[in-house]
């Protein structure tokens, strides 16, 4: 009698290959994500640079009898304690916010390039300088630090975007320093040093593109983080003050009102969230096309 050798089954042999998984594309979603956050930046730009197109009520009138209105057909985002159309004043609020986080994001940048530059190009005791004055910044919480300056020098947009710019600049020096250190050691350094180049234009052509290179990816996250911490400044009252239309204090003015007008805060907080949230989608995106870009 002869017996059949049983069949190896596929399912239980452990000589095949398990089965691939399925895994759905990214890429798609990616760009869904992206195009979303473009979308949102681009119509907050549009707020901040034409806000009467969007919102023609002006953001300061002051309507006592329509005091407390419940979102409507009327009034979109409601009104305030003072009859202030919200939908308004998140419109108008958006140039203020984004001013003043693109300019700390820019006073930030430009601190922080000449701090690096310092400690990167300036011999050792210039070094070890920036090293401990970027150590004590970073001894501050940022938000403290920002609260500092604010109390020393009083409430004002301008103040406002100094002590923002200031904490943020830390973080940005550090990166400039070791990209200088980087770069001055490369060999396209060496190179045009060899070829005769005078020190200024390696300074301007060479040094000074790619140890900002990686900032510009990061200026997209820094203006988030700005408008962030400065909302934060403005809820706590030591920002811009009421009645300006500023996304930070229209949230001081509606936190006490949180069980009866729920709206005065939860709108310019969900557009704070959002804008952050675009921009740092951007941002992400940009540095993987960077990293992408240099892999190649």
């Amino acid at each position: 009698m002869t017996t059949l050798a049983p069949t190896a089954d596929p399912l239980t042999d452990a000589t095949s290959p398990p089965p691939a998984r399925r895994t759905a594309p990214r890429a798609p979603r990616r760009r869904l994500g992206v195009l979303l956050a473009g979308a949102t930046v681009s119509l907050v730009v549009l707020a901040a640079l034409f806000p009467a197109l969007i919102a023609p009520q002006d953001p300061l009138e002051i309507s006592l009898s329509e005091s407390f209105r419940a979102p409507s057909a009327e009034h979109l985002f409601g009104t305030d304690q003072s009859g202030r159309d919200v939908f308004s004043r998140v419109i108008h609020g958006a140039g203020r916010s984004l001013a003043i986080g693109a300019g700390a994001t820019a006073i930030g940048l430009a601190g922080a390039l000449a701090l690096g530059l310092l400690g990167g190009l300036g011999g050792r005791w210039a070094d070890a300088g920036v090293t401990r004055v970027i150590e004590v910044l970073y001894a501050f919480p940022g938000i403290l630090l920002a609260l500092i300056l604010i109390a020393v020098y009083g409430n004002s947009a301008t103040t406002q975007m100094v002590a923002v710019a200031v904490a943020a600049m830390p973080g940005y020096a550090r990166m400039v320093r070791g990209q200088v250190l980087s770069v001055k050691t490369s060999l396209y350094v060496e190179a045009a040093r060899a070829l005769g180049h005078p020190p200024l234009r390696i300074l301007l052509r060479t040094l000074l593109p790619n140890a900002f290179r990686p900032l510009t990816v990061l200026v997209t996250l820094g203006i988030g983080q700005a408008i962030v911490w400065a909302a934060a400044l403005g809820f706590l009252g030591m920002g811009v003050q009421p009645p300006a239309a500023e996304w930070g204090a229209m949230l001081n003015a509606g936190r006490n009102y949180l069980q009866t007008a729920w709206w005065m805060d939860f709108f310019p907080g969900i557009t704070i969230v959002l804008f952050t949230l675009s921009l740092t989608v951007i941002g992400r995106h940009l540095q993987r096309s960077t990293d992408a870009g240099a892999a190649r």
